[in-house]
């Protein structure tokens, strides 16, 4: 007896969401009727989406997030990065350079995990880093943590070199390695290497 022919698998539902889903099916009807601008339309609608796991050593708290799909920023999600980044000495928050953060899922990516990045420093007040700046040294003046621009983390099963290799090819900004206290720095700044 021959099997029976297994129908096609419709559009993954649970990894693309219900409202893309519609969208895309909606398009697909639609492309019926003009087929010349349906093929670019499809493309923009199933891009994937990115998202961001954080572990914030100092304040205990852990996020998961998609920040980003249907091609566009979410502002709900990005609020919740900002949180988590925060300066935790002084609770204060600002905004998290949308770059930095398309950068980590781009290492995340690099590293095949989808493990927490484990935060060490994310933003950091004008007024903690002049403190920080008068007890230890390596602090910089004008510290691009400042301005949401940096970031210092460490990724739990993989080594330090292995995350400062993946950071260094993305070739996206500033990257540095501090192996004695066991993170590596990435920012958005110019790229160069410590």
């Amino acid at each position: 007896m021959a099997d029976k022919p297994q129908p096609s698998a419709p559009i993954d539902t649970i990894t693309m969401g219900r409202r893309r889903f519609l969208k895309v099916s909606a398009m697909a009807v639609g492309g019926c009727f003009l087929p010349g601008t349906f093929t670019g339309a499809l493309h923009a609608a199933v891009r994937p989406e990115r998202s961001l796991s954080f572990y914030n050593l100092h304040t205990g708290e852990g996020l998961n997030t998609i920040y980003w799909a249907e091609g566009q920023y979410i502002p709900e999600a990005l609020a919740q990065i900002n949180h988590i980044l925060r300066d935790h000495r002084s609770g204060e928050v600002a905004s998290i350079d949308a770059r930095l953060l398309d950068l980590l899922h781009e290492l995340c990516g690099h590293m095949r995990t989808q493990s927490r990045l484990h935060v060490i420093s994310g933003y950091r007040s004008p007024h903690t880093n002049a403190i920080l700046r008068e007890h230890r040294t390596g602090i910089a003046r004008n510290s691009l943590h400042t301005q949401g621009k940096a970031i210092d983390i460490r990724l739990p099963g993989h080594s330090l070199a292995s995350l400062r290799q993946a950071a260094v090819r993305l070739r996206g900004g500033g990257v540095g390695y501090y192996p004695d206290s066991d993170f590596v720095h990435m920012d958005t700044g110019r790229v160069r290497y410590w």
